[in-house]
């Protein structure tokens, strides 16, 4: 296995720097755009290896796919041009591609089966087999415990009221595809604000939705129509970034272009609250908002994060942990139990990180206590396959005391293609 080694940051970062572009927007661009009636352009596609399973799956599908440089356009002959695969769809390590493909093709009339890889074999499935289920989709767990490998029988499908236990992006998404292929209306209600690309995106290929703050509706069916899709920068990716330049001394960057839609900046409010100086800068979007983050270094002091605000920076919980554990204080961190159900157990593997850092935590059914440290040591880390995880020990490794060994860490790449250069870059290395 191949290891990496991140070195104390001998100087501030600094730089005008720019993320990859957004996995979530990038994974429905391809998906609407596959059903989508006519061309669909996608400008700024940088293509992580989920995304790349994404567009691996729509070309499964017969949909052609023109990738030169970073725009790709796509043929689209709306639901019915999609034809029954060859083979089975390999998802990886993508549970977004799994969980949209399934509400994709749960209304089409044929069988396709959805497998991935080790870690996204052992995630829970069940959460969108059961609503789709309601709807007249015929999905079977194949290992019969609600986990992939899932056998989709297309059929005729009905719209219905779904209220889901536990605020999901992905199951919303996946039952607004159904419902654009089944008939009558499909409405679904969550307990919080669940990011809404979807809903903006279905709107720019011409949707017909309504909804509030905690629902949203449609009537089906629905056709689609192309149309051009410019790509933000991933504000996920950008926050490991953020968190590096707030809590490495002299440090003052600049991340332009990054997507700053209210669902899915969480951490900035959570920074805020710890004394974060984050200067946010607007630029010109379209449906998406779009702008400059000025981010300098300061003191943090601990927080509590927890409910709304929690789900707003669910995907940003292991950075979220290390500016934590360089904060004055003791910060709380609740209610993110889905995250031992992620790409790995993202409350434990991030305790055990902070504890070989020499971090004291207490781990809790739903989060951690993280003590702030005046410093961090070294470690070895095994981020068990996880993207996320491996980017905080980068970042814990220059703003420590002492070397991190990061093993498997091209993981990264996932989403994050050209991580460690970024950040060296921005650290003079």
């Amino acid at each position: 296995m191949t290891s990496r080694t991140i070195a104390p940051a001998g100087r501030g970062l600094r730089g005008r720097l720019v993320v990859p572009s957004d996995k979530s927007i990038a994974h429905r661009a391809l998906l609407v755009g596959a059903v989508a009636e006519g061309t669909t352009v996608v400008r700024g596609f940088q293509g992580g290896r989920d995304n790349r399973a994404t567009m691996a799956a729509c070309r499964a599908l017969g949909v052609a796919i023109d990738e030169r440089g970073e725009t790709l356009t796509i043929a689209g002959a709306g639901f019915d041009g999609l034809r029954a695969p060859a083979g089975d769809i390999d998802c990886e390590n993508s549970g977004t591609t799994m969980r949209l493909l399934a509400g994709l093709l749960a209304g089409r009339p044929f069988t396709s089966r959805l497998v991935g890889d080790a870690s996204l074999l052992r995630r829970p499935m069940r959460r969108v087999i059961e609503p789709l289920g309601r709807m007249g989709a015929a999905i079977t767990s194949e290992p019969g415990d609600g986990r992939a490998p899932l056998r989709i029988e297309g059929r005729a499908l009905v719209g219905v009221q779904h209220t889901l236990a536990v605020a999901s992006a992905q199951v919303k998404s996946a039952i607004l595809l159904a419902g654009l292929q089944a008939s009558g209306s499909t409405r679904v209600d969550e307990p919080a604000r669940s990011r809404d690309h979807t809903e903006r995106m279905l709107r720019d290929f011409g949707a017909r939705l309504c909804g509030g703050e905690l629902w949203v509706a449609l009537d089906g069916p629905q056709r689609l129509r192309g149309t051009t899709i410019d790509l933000p920068g991933d504000f996920s990716s950008a926050a490991f970034l953020v968190v590096a330049a707030a809590v490495i001394p002299g440090s003052e960057i600049r991340l332009t272009g990054v997507g700053l839609n209210p669902t899915r900046t969480g951490l900035l409010d959570a920074l805020a609250a710890m004394g974060a100086a984050i200067e946010v800068v607007p630029e010109a979007g379209a449906s998406e908002p779009v702008g400059t983050l000025v981010v300098r270094h300061g003191p943090l002091h601990a927080t509590h994060i927890a409910g709304e605000l929690l789900v707003r920076c669910i995907d940003e919980f292991p950075i979220l942990c290390i500016a934590a554990a360089r904060a004055e204080g003791t910060t709380e961190i609740r209610d993110a139990a889905e995250l031992r159900v992620k790409e790995s157990d993202r409350v434990a593997v991030m305790a055990e990180l902070l504890r070989a850092l020499g971090v004291a935590v207490a781990e809790l059914p739903d989060g951690l206590v993280i003590h702030g440290a005046s410093r961090l040591g070294g470690a070895r880390v095994d981020p068990r396959g996880d993207h996320r995880i491996a980017m905080a020990a980068a970042v814990a490794g220059l703003a420590g005391a002492a070397p991190v060994v990061i093993d498997d860490p091209d993981c990264a790449e996932v989403s994050f293609p050209g991580f460690y250069a970024i950040l060296a870059r921005a650290a003079g290395a």
